[in-house]
């Protein structure tokens, strides 16, 4: 069935492109995320291959940070085990350039803080994570209008630079962020860190909806969705829906399997909306 949202008809960088062609398809998008190097690093190629096998549209692989500040309990245990483990920004842009090796056919987002990216280098950070395969880059704490130099470089790199938008993001800023936006809007579903919740805030949807109706960029929901039910809820609006925490307790409960029975039942849920 034919998605409702209209086509964007101006140019598009390729990970938009792909939101789109999935969503002109009736298909919205499952953003899995995975935080690299754990639960350990041996681990993070397959994990990456079962993501993929198991219904992934698109990728986001986080970079281990020492104070993930916008992260809950979940990521940011996961990212101090990895940093135990030794990963890094250049360790996580080589299992990237790996895993795009095999498969071409998913792409992923890096999902990172600055402070990794800066004392890698910024130049340096774009042309290897270009050379690695990154369809996109998200900066938690880069907002729009912090760093109007800084933010250039990364606008006019070759992947996507993703931007996060929230419930409290005032319309003029709104229309602001989305004049350049690139790839998606990562919309924030609720206020606070990162983290599974039983139900989602009432106000969610009609934000959502609203949103959609506001922007031309594709906008793809995360934060506190941790169902297939939530799932569910938030494809009937949005053309994305992003899961992290959730996934890493499946992943610490019942290893692969885990991760991969919740991919399946999160793709069911969000392919049933049609």
């Amino acid at each position: 069935m034919a998605s409702a949202f209209p086509t964007i008809s101006s140019d598009i960088d390729p990970l938009a492109a792909h939101l789109i062609a999935l969503r002109e398809a009736g298909r919205r998008a499952l953003i899995p995320y995975l935080t690299a190097g754990y639960p350990s690093p041996d681990r993070t190629a397959g994990l990456l291959d079962v993501l993929a096998d198991s219904g992934a549209d698109v990728i986001e692989l986080g970079v281990p940070f020492s104070d993930p500040v916008a992260d809950g309990p979940t990521i940011q245990r996961s990212s101090q085990r990895a940093l135990e483990h030794g990963v890094n920004l250049r360790w996580t842009l080589d299992a990237l350039r790996s895993f795009r090796e095999r498969r071409d056919d998913v792409p992923v987002v890096l999902f990172s803080y600055l402070n990794p990216v800066i004392g890698y280098g910024v130049d340096r950070f774009i042309a290897d994570a270009t050379d690695a395969g990154a369809a996109g880059v998200l900066l938690t704490d880069l907002p729009a209008g912090a760093d109007d130099s800084l933010e250039q470089r990364f606008q006019g790199a070759p992947f996507s630079f993703i931007r996060l938008v929230a419930p409290t993001t005032p319309a003029a800023r709104l229309d602001e962020i989305a004049r350049t936006a690139q790839g998606f809007l990562y919309y924030v579903g609720r206020m606070g860190v990162t983290g599974a919740r039983q139900a989602l805030r009432s106000e969610t949807l009609s934000e959502v909806a609203a949103l959609r109706a506001r922007v031309q960029v594709p906008v793809a929901v995360g934060f506190g969705v941790s169902t297939p039910e939530q799932a569910a809820e938030i494809a009937r609006v949005a053309d994305g829906v992003i899961i992290g925490s959730a996934l890493i307790d499946a992943l610490d409960r019942e290893g692969d399997s885990g991760i991969a029975a919740l991919m399946r039942r999160l793709r069911e849920a969000i392919d049933d909306v049609g």
